[in-house]
């Protein structure tokens, strides 16, 4: 069999001590005659093959050999070359081209394959693994297992051990497939699990398929906890988000009793911040555009805090203590918004791209992979609770808003200013919406109905864990995040969202004032 006895030469050739020159014979070989006599030459020039072979046969595959007579030329800008002695040289007007046909061409892609399995470079070595892997040719074992040896990447070797246990379980010989199924029982890569069922499907002697299934159900009982920990952290990063977005939420809504419509468009702001402050730095600071997050933080901040004084002063100063009014009100803000947005930066989704090192991730087990953008998030999350605990506990503005919002008649006769207490206030709540929508930019694409997707799940969170209470938004983020990924496992996604839903309606009529009331001595709380 001609493939067979070309993996094999090609095996020889990475076992060998000294590489053998190319020659006259091997190119017109390779280039003229018969496609097996060429498949053949092929194989043989492999077998001790030196940069200027694997030069030629990369020539080969793209189509840039042409021949006149027994003259073979490689063609390259309109140039042509000797082949041995890399020579530029005449090319016959009458010169032809060398066709390949569909198997000369499939050998030589594996010939290439081959030769770059062993490459120091990890993206050649990536390429050919994903070439090689198409077919499952028990001649390929030993050039398997000698790359399997000699990988270094994790990631790899996982792809290499993968492929040689899909060629054994493809074997004619029992006993070699009823070895893969045991070997593969103590796999922990989650493809494992799709070459068993596969194998499954097609596999016709009951001994194997009983080894077969053994080793499946260990491969998933495997990958469970990898599940479970993938589901959890899902849940605190869906958390997260929702954390980030309902912070604003709990001082405009929980603190100041203003049911905020416009607040997923503050969102929105920021998010088209952080926007345009990549755009400046893709222009001015390239550079540095790495950095460019470090500075669309604050300017996110900013941006949706001025706008949200701004509503404050012109529109909800007028509304306090008008609940259905400011919702109204707010509502009609959200739609000029986002008419706004559109008329500035059109309709259509724009893109915030992921600095480096939030590109990526860190693999902790076989199947469980933690996005360094999302850890980010999380982590972004967690600081921006703790400055907003701070905030409201330890400063002086934290206290006014805690005594206007308890009292506010008696703190203005202890002579504090309520009406600029209510525009920072209601300013930070913006601000920090869009901080939100700063690390939304960063796990999805910005359009103008970004806000839209968030506002619902916000106010959940913020009734649910209690009005005014940023301990209970914590839990309530937290909490709503992990059991809705844990129940799109078991429901799907819109299931999942159904059954929260319904799980806060039943919650909130046992418990009204949420997981966390508001202390007081009046009879509400």
């Amino acid at each position: 069999m001609l493939l067979r006895h070309l993996l094999f030469s090609l095996l020889t050739l990475l076992t060998a001590a000294h590489a053998h020159a190319l020659t006259a014979d091997e190119v017109k070989g390779m280039a003229l005659g018969e496609t097996e006599a060429r498949v053949e030459a092929l194989a043989k020039a492999a077998a001790v093959a030196d940069d200027k072979t694997a030069a030629f046969i990369q020539a080969l595959g793209d189509d840039a050999v042409k021949t006149k007579g027994d003259k073979v030329f490689v063609v390259k800008d309109d140039k042509a070359f000797d082949p041995i002695t890399g020579a530029e040289t005449p090319l016959p007007a009458d010169a032809e081209d060398v066709i390949n046909p569909n198997l000369m061409r499939s050998e030589i892609d594996n010939a290439l394959a081959a030769l770059k399995l062993f490459s120091k470079d990890e993206k050649q070595r990536r390429d050919a693994i994903k070439t090689l892997g198409g077919d499952n040719d028990e001649a390929r074992l030993p050039l398997i297992e000698k790359a399997y040896a000699a990988e270094t990447v994790p990631e790899l070797k996982n792809q290499l051990e993968l492929m040689r246990s899909a060629i054994l379980l493809g074997s004619s010989d029992k006993a070699k497939r009823l070895a893969a199924a045991a070997q593969l029982a103590g796999s922990k890569n989650p493809a494992t699990k799709t070459v068993l069922i596969e194998r499954l499907g097609t596999e016709a002697d009951a001994d194997v398929k009983v080894a077969l299934q053994a080793a499946l159900a260990k491969v998933e009982a495997s990958l469970e906890w990898g599940n479970k920990l993938g589901a959890i952290f899902s849940g605190i990063s869906l958390g997260s988000i929702l954390l980030l977005v309902a912070l604003g939420l709990a001082i405009t809504y929980g603190l100041m009793g203003v049911i905020n419509m416009a607040h997923g468009e503050l969102m929105m702001i920021g998010a088209y911040a952080t926007y345009v402050v990549q755009g400046l730095f893709q222009r001015y600071l390239p550079g540095l555009f790495d950095w460019y997050l470090l500075a669309a933080v604050p300017v996110a901040f900013m941006a949706s805090a001025l706008m949200g004084a701004a509503l404050e002063r012109g529109v909800i100063r007028f509304l306090y203590g008008r609940p259905l009014e400011t919702l109204l009100a707010t509502w009609g803000i959200s739609l000029m918004l986002q008419q706004l947005v559109r008329s500035i930066f059109g309709a259509q989704n724009v893109g915030v791209e992921n600095p480096v090192w939030m590109s990526g991730g860190v693999q902790v087990l076989g199947n469980l992979s933690l996005p360094y953008n999302r850890l980010v998030i999380i982590v972004f999350a967690v600081a921006v609770l703790l400055g907003v605990a701070w905030l409201i506990s330890r400063t002086r503005l934290g206290l006014f808003v805690r005594g206007v919002t308890q009292n506010r008649p008696i703190a203005s006769c202890m002579g504090v200013n309520t009406a600029r207490v209510d525009t920072y206030a209601f300013a930070l709540g913006s601000g920090i919406a869009g901080l939100a929508g700063c690390a939304l930019s960063q796990v999805g694409n910005v359009g103008p109905d970004l806000g839209q997707g968030y506002i619902v799940d916000s106010f959940m969170v913020v009734v649910l864990g209690g009005v005014g209470q940023l301990a209970g938004t914590v839990y309530a983020a937290l909490g709503l995040g992990i059991l809705n990924k844990f129940l799109e496992g078991w429901t799907g996604a819109v299931l999942a969202k159904i059954a929260v839903l319904v799980f806060i309606i039943i919650f909130i009529q046992k418990r009204p004032q949420g997981i966390f009331a508001m202390k007081g001595r009046s009879a509400e709380a």
